[in-house]
């Protein structure tokens, strides 16, 4: 199992975060072992003192596939979840200062959290469906689908250009604007159209 994400995906989050809008697709892939454990706190390493949350639809890939044609996408991917892309800013911004790959950041050990899978079939229009995420009660991320620069069947196709895709492989698909600070004693709660999806304590 792999997990492949997706960068700058939301023109809000790139303003906010003074970065340039892509052409295409930003790519990038996290080990299995930043996957968190369900049941198990996210806890702040000690090598970052600015760990950021990135709230995330995340899809799961049912079967394999190799360059997909964004009309036969949907085929490819049957549940989806919400999940949070943690990432250390502070030693991200000196790895990009430097021209330097992102892994130490984006890819540490319990960096990716996802909640429960359900069939995307029970949402209406999986292409305008709003998530958000609360940081101790508090709305901090909200957003839809369709806000998107590249939608979920576009982001399949372009994925299964350079990487194979095989069932069970999760794919992030980027975070909306409103990133920020996670604090020790935090409690992290995301939702898919109202639906409660993960709730996650932070040491």
């Amino acid at each position: 199992m792999k997990i492949i994400c997706v960068g700058r995906n939301y023109v809000d989050h790139i303003a906010e975060l003074n970065n340039e809008r892509p052409s295409e697709p930003v790519l990038f892939i996290k080990p299995d072992t930043a996957l968190l454990g369900k049941e198990i706190p996210f806890v702040i390493p000690e090598f970052s003192e600015d760990i950021h949350y990135e709230v995330e639809l995340v899809l799961k890939v049912c079967k394999v596939g190799k360059y997909i044609d964004v009309k036969f996408a949907h085929k490819y991917y049957d549940q989806i979840s919400l999940g949070i892309d943690f990432t250390a800013r502070d030693l991200q911004s000196k790895l990009k200062e430097k021209g330097l790959p992102w892994e130490k950041a984006k890819g540490f050990d319990g960096s990716a959290n996802v909640g429960t899978f359900f069939s995307k079939d029970e949402l209406p229009n999986l292409f305008d469906t709003e998530f958000l995420l609360k940081q101790n009660g508090n709305v901090v991320q909200k957003a839809s689908t369709a806000q998107m620069i590249w939608n979920i069947d576009e982001i399949i196709a372009e994925v299964s250009k350079y990487f194979t895709l095989k069932t069970g492989d999760l794919i992030y698909t980027g975070t909306p604007a409103g990133v920020g600070k996670v604090n020790e004693g935090d409690v992290l709660e995301g939702e898919i159209a109202g639906r409660p999806i993960f709730r996650l304590n932070v040491k």
